[in-house]
């Protein structure tokens, strides 16, 4: 039976704990509220200019002088994954659940003959791509140290990945993100980078256009001249509204795993409490019969 000094220190030290991690929960709380208006306010700019992209890769598709950024270059033999994870922990399966759907899908493209390369966007999943699947590392970059993700950020990392195929690295780029849905749900989706044909999740999502489905636009100075800037913007964007769907997704797991371990230190206190009473009571009781049986002897 475990001495009254140690399960004090015990309950001690689990009281300690369920102050930070209520600590925590109210810090993420607070960031989650941020963190949701800022994916919010980037996500109807975010599906329009996928669903024009779309538009421009159909009206595109038989034109062999086309971008390759926008059409592709033809051929699916390389592909290129960029993960998208957090920087820091203690949110339950958020991290984790990125990582395996991330590898789930290397291994489902390898099975198909297809070659495969990483780039880890957030410090947890570049660790955990480096234990498993550090031959297919082609980059990483985290935020660590950073209070907030800005544009900029993502205009970098679109920057990496259209020298990466302006080099020949890859033919096919997808964006895999935790995308958030409400504060206790975050699922994993997938989002095709290049070429940009793979368009918006469903209809409703698509600009006014025939009944083919393609838009007419009339482009000025010229189509070459502002794909040449739309598209690497799209890809930044596209990353940007990424980053933020993480963010908003990283503080909403956090507080709910936050809120459970507080919930869980709460009864391991009242466990340890009612065994503290017991324990004590037993060393009253044995004391008393010790006093008592002493007296007798007498």
């Amino acid at each position: 039976m475990p001495s009254l000094k140690s399960l004090r220190n015990r309950i001690s030290s689990v009281k300690s704990t369920q102050k930070i991690t209520k600590a925590m929960k109210m810090v993420a709380a607070a960031k989650l509220r941020r963190a949701q208006s800022q994916a919010e306010a980037a996500q109807p700019y975010a599906t329009r200019m996928a669903a024009m992209m779309a538009a421009l890769a159909q009206g595109a598709a038989s034109n062999p002088n086309a971008p390759k950024l926008l059409v592709g270059t033809g051929a699916d033999k390389r592909h290129l994954i960029v993960a998208v994870t957090a920087d820091r922990g203690l949110a339950g399966p958020f991290n984790a659940a990125l990582s395996r759907a991330a590898k789930a899908r290397v291994r489902a493209l390898q099975a198909e003959g297809k070659t495969v390369q990483l780039f880890a966007v957030g410090r947890k999943g570049r660790d955990s791509f480096r234990r498993d699947m550090a031959d297919l590392m082609m980059g990483d970059v985290n935020f660590v140290g950073r209070k907030t993700v800005e544009f900029k950020d993502a205009e970098a990392i679109a920057d990496r990945i259209i020298a990466a195929f302006n080099d020949g690295q890859f033919d096919v780029c997808t964006l895999m993100f935790n995308k958030f849905v409400s504060v206790m749900v975050q699922t994993v989706a997938e989002t095709p980078l290049i070429p940009a044909a793979g368009g918006p999740a469903n209809d409703n999502q698509r600009p006014e256009s025939d009944a083919s489905g393609s838009a007419d636009y009339e482009i000025e100075p010229d189509d070459g001249s502002l794909l040449d800037r739309l598209l690497p913007r799209n890809l930044a964007i596209q990353i940007y509204r990424a980053l933020l769907e993480s963010s908003a997704g990283f503080y909403a797991s956090q507080m709910t795993a936050m809120d459970g371990a507080s919930r869980n230190a709460g009864d391991m206190i009242n466990r340890l409490t009612m065994n503290y009473n017991r324990t004590r009571q037993a060393n009253i009781t044995r004391e008393l019969i010790e006093i008592i049986s002493g007296a007798e002897a007498l």
